[in-house]
Formats: structure tokens, sequence, C-alpha cells
């Protein structure tokens, strides 16, 4: 399944959740799902709580399914829960980290901008959204991603408050990794646990 590149809203409003790796909208008045039938009560199923729970990680992460199923794996192959590793492991992506971070309004921004190298990893121009940051690691804005002005709006108002494992140099345009993120810190409700049991059966 190819990355999704369709109306962001439309994909919230089906989940019920605000997704700010996403999008920057808000639900508004209209959070129920879309659609003629969107405002009638409807019951879930258990594979349909589980299935939602997993389409919030892919989405706001922007990944494919190979690639949420290929981090569930290596989770998996961890002695710690692998809910908690799962969301480690994503929340580690370098896209996510500039997104974290503020150098970008949204994830799917911030992929664009490690893919257009105007990320430093260490001061080493890289252009993989997927590279694992680990603390220690170091990212800074190249000085022409400086003057991009989606740059610019995102430094000045960024989405989110930055989380507490990442370190801010707002004079250098960089923020360092000071810790592994925690579960607790992925900024959406999500139950990880709906997600384990999702691929329990079916990997």
């Amino acid at each position: 399944m190819s990355r999704y590149t369709g109306p962001r809203l439309k994909v919230m409003r089906a989940l019920g959740t605000e997704l700010p790796g996403l999008s920057r909208k808000s639900l508004g008045e209209r959070n129920y799902p879309p659609g003629q039938h969107g405002q009638r009560p409807k019951r879930k199923s258990g594979y349909g709580v589980q299935l939602i729970e997993k389409q919030k990680l892919r989405f706001n992460y922007g990944l494919t399914e190979k690639q949420i199923q290929r981090l569930f794996r290596e989770a998996k192959r961890d002695r710690g829960p692998t809910g908690d590793k799962l969301l480690e492991l994503l929340e580690r992506r370098l896209d996510n980290f500039v997104f974290r971070a503020g150098f970008a309004p949204t994830a799917v921004a911030a992929r664009q901008l490690v893919r257009h190298k105007h990320v430093l990893l260490n001061g080493r121009s890289v252009n993989i959204p997927s590279i694992r940051v680990k603390p220690g690691d170091r990212i800074q804005l190249t000085e022409r991603g400086r003057r991009i002005p989606i740059v610019a709006e995102a430094l000045a108002e960024p989405a989110l408050t930055r989380p507490e494992w990442l370190a801010f140099d707002d004079a250098a345009f960089a923020a360092s990794v000071t810790r592994t993120p925690s579960p607790d810190e992925v900024p959406f409700p999500v139950d990880v646990q709906q997600v384990v049991e999702y691929y329990a059966v079916r990997m």
C-alpha cells in the first residue's frame, strides 16, 4: 500500500482523532465520520477498534503498511512490551524528530525537508526520513532550509509543545536528542495494545 496523499481532515474525521503529524487542522464541530450517514452512531467490532488504532499510527507518522509491519517485527523482538517499543521506534524517526522540534508544521512537511536535504544530522547532510535518532544526536537546519517560509512559520508558532526528550537551540536552528522518548509522550491518544493484538493474529 502506497503512502496516503488524499484529504487529511477526512482521515482524521474517520478515525475520530486529531493527528498532529498529519495535519494542523482541527476537527472542530465536525468530529464525526465523513459521509451521508456519518452522524449516526455505529457499533464497532473488535477488529474495527484494532484497525482504527493501527491506522492512527500509520497516518500520523506517514508510513506504508509494509513499513509499520517491519517496525512491529522489530519491536516484537525486543525484551520489553511490544507496544511501548513500537511507539519508541516511531517517535525516533528523523522526520518525526524534525516535526517535534518545531522545524515543520507537520510530519509530512518534515519528511519533505529531509528529502530535499535541508536537514543536517550530526553535521552531515541526510535525505532518509526513516533514519533513527538516538541520545546525543544533533539535528540542524541548513542555511537554505532556514529561509523557507513554512519553516519560519513553524518556528514562530510550533504545532506542538516540544517534548522533554529533546533540547532546542533557537540561535543555532538546532535540536538534540537528550534521551529515548517514552510511550506517554506520543502527542495523540492511541491504545497501542489494540495495535499489538491486530498484528498478533496477522503476522
